[in-house]
């Protein structure tokens, strides 16, 4: 039985940005790239370390599920690689994996290309900035994967295959904690990379990872040439953030719980590399 997740109250800070009209100089600031990025530097010297153990006992992380390593920087430890064997993934070639770990909310795209998320509509044209690629999804799936802040922050390829094209899209960086995604079209906003996945047994799929606050920096080790099912694609560095995946028509079945519980304002926990779906047999 997977772990369904509620949505959770909004906290008083982010209240005060995206639901106060007083909030909106300290929105539009803090949602720059730049101070991502000023943060960032501060994460990555060795000053940073020790952030480290106030963290782990703030958001109760089991560190026994990571390699164990010696930090150089808090950002080292955000993107700890987990034990291997505490993430399989399901190589039945027919088996639709998670690629990360996340709470998993799943859309169907209508064939005009929209989406709805949190009462914002979306179209893969706005999401990719790209009309032919964009019109290749009508009638597809969209599953968005939310990473927060105690989550494993490296992602996956969900199947093997071949890696066309990869593209990056300035932007934002709002926090995608359901505040603001009730506020804003974060999705559309913030600045997200994305790589075209020619797959071994899903068709052509898109993954797009968005970057948020305080998440100056998405890392992708693989942007061309041919990848493995499991193989690490790349990583976030700190804060929370989300990957979106984007489905063909009639390439991949999900299973129903998905729906029903994004339908009722709710998230479903996953873990990367298990089994969410299956491939559609024509």
């Amino acid at each position: 039985m997977r772990e369904i997740l509620k949505k959770p109250p909004v906290p008083k800070s982010l209240r005060f940005l995206y639901y106060n009209r007083l909030g909106a100089p300290a929105l539009w600031l803090i949602t720059r790239r730049w101070v991502s990025k000023l943060v960032g530097r501060y994460l990555d010297g060795r000053l940073s370390r020790r952030k480290i153990k106030k963290y782990v006992k703030k958001h109760g992380i089991d560190m026994s599920a990571f390699i164990d390593q010696d930090y150089k920087s808090f950002n080292e430890f955000f993107t700890r690689k987990v034990k291997p064997e505490l993430r399989p993934f399901d190589f039945d070639p027919n088996a639709l994996c998670a690629p990360c770990d996340g709470k998993l909310s799943a859309y169907n795209i209508t064939d005009e290309l929209a989406f709805n998320v949190k009462g914002f509509d979306y179209t893969t044209e706005t999401l990719l900035k790209d009309k032919e690629l964009a019109a290749r999804y009508a009638g597809g799936l969209c599953l968005v994967f939310r990473l927060c802040v105690t989550d494993y922050h490296r992602y996956h390829f969900f199947d093997g295959g071949t890696a066309e094209r990869n593209a990056f899209i300035k932007g934002k960086l709002h926090t995608v904690q359901p505040a603001a995604l009730e506020k804003r079209r974060v999705f559309t906003e913030n600045c997200r990379e994305y790589t075209v996945l020619d797959t071994d047994n899903f068709g052509t799929a898109v993954q797009v990872e968005v970057g948020a606050m305080m998440v100056g920096r998405i890392v992708n080790d693989v942007k061309s040439g041919r990848f493995e099912r499991g193989q690490e694609k790349g990583r976030f560095e700190f804060g929370g953030s989300t990957i979106i995946l984007l489905l063909e028509k009639d390439r991949a079945r999900i299973d129903d719980e998905f729906f029903i519980n994004t339908q009722n304002d709710c998230e479903t926990v996953v873990k990367c590399g298990e089994k969410i779906g299956e491939r559609f047999f024509r």
